[in-house]
């Protein structure tokens, strides 16, 4: 059974206010009994205790914590952190995520130096940057990933960069911003299949979604290109099949897929859990569709095991050339 834990109890500057004012309204949903094969190890090790105090002397945020990811015990364990920029607030509400909904403090101009500073005490070989929407920036924070992207490299030159990056929805510019800054990896979520955005992600459309990572290989063909999807939020099976077809219409390079697991009764339900039978296929498919790295499994998230998966991907790519 997954034990999510609020590891920022009492750390965030907003205190007690509410975390989905958009949400406060809603029937509750129920929240379905995790199924035996959904198990995690509640965080406490040393080497996780030293990670959260990097991350907490440099003033930074994480995914990891935000979003609530099952996955935090063994990823800091190993001194695996996924940044979160751009500040703890999005823009957007989505009916899955557990990020705090708001009105975003400004930009923390010193951030892109802190992360820097932070990659470079973890000593990472391969390091995840993701944020919130922000859609109230012009560029929806482009300049900002990009200056990120900048910062690490100017401290750790040896060290790869994924990525995770907002739809950049009515930014015109803003991904040519990135993509110029040379990341290892694109990555950009499209979460669920299109027949499930206006509930589950209204603020967002598919099709910009496919045409945003279509355009990254556009722009350099050299940088991978990587997308995600939750399972379990009412698609058919044929929804999903259809979803890997459009991804590779984009040449998109890598997709996860994972089991969604609802944040609280505010959130979207749980439709069913897939089985390991379910996801073993899906990745079946997936590598029969052209995808040169596949990651499928209920606990899959967008960057849990990025690292050794990149030199995976690296690895296809070159064999594939061969």
């Amino acid at each position: 059974m997954v034990n999510v834990v609020d590891t920022l109890a009492g750390k965030r500057p907003q205190g007690d206010k509410v975390r989905h004012p958009e949400k406060a309204h809603r029937p509750d949903q129920p929240v379905a009994r995790k199924p035996a094969w959904i198990r995690v190890k509640a965080p406490g090790s040393p080497v996780y205790n030293e990670t959260q105090k990097i991350v907490r002397d440099n003033k930074l945020v994480t995914v990891c914590e935000e979003a609530g990811c099952p996955n935090i015990g063994e990823c800091w364990s190993k001194k695996h952190s996924t940044f979160m920029i751009m500040g703890d607030t999005c823009t957007r509400a989505c009916a899955f995520c557990n990020v705090a909904t708001g009105k975003p403090l400004p930009l923390d101009p010193e951030e892109p130096e802190n992360v820097a500073i932070a990659v470079e005490k973890l000593g990472l070989t391969h390091v995840v940057v993701t944020s919130v929407d922000r859609d109230d920036l012009d560029d929806g924070g482009a300049a900002h990933i990009a200056a990120t992207i900048r910062a690490i490299r100017a401290k750790s030159p040896a060290t790869t960069i994924e990525v995770l990056t907002p739809d950049f929805l009515k930014k015109d510019g803003a991904l040519e911003i990135v993509v110029a800054a040379k990341p290892d990896v694109f990555n950009h979520n499209l979460e669920t299949v299109p027949g499930n955005y206006l509930s589950v992600r209204p603020g967002a459309r598919y099709f910009h979604s496919i045409r945003l990572l279509q355009r990254v290989k556009e722009l350099d063909p050299e940088i991978f290109t990587k997308s995600g999807i939750m399972v379990g939020l009412g698609e058919e099976r044929n929804e999903v099949l259809q979803l890997m077809d459009d991804l590779r219409s984009a040449d998109v390079d890598f997709i996860t897929i994972g089991q969604y697991l609802q944040p609280t009764k505010k959130h979207h339900e749980v439709t069913h859990f897939v089985t390991p039978d379910e996801f073993k296929s899906y990745e079946t498919v997936a590598y029969t569709k052209g995808f040169l790295m596949v990651s499928a499994s209920p606990l899959t998230r967008s960057s849990h095991h990025a690292g050794e998966d990149f030199a995976r991907l690296r690895a296809a790519r070159a064999a594939k050339s061969a």
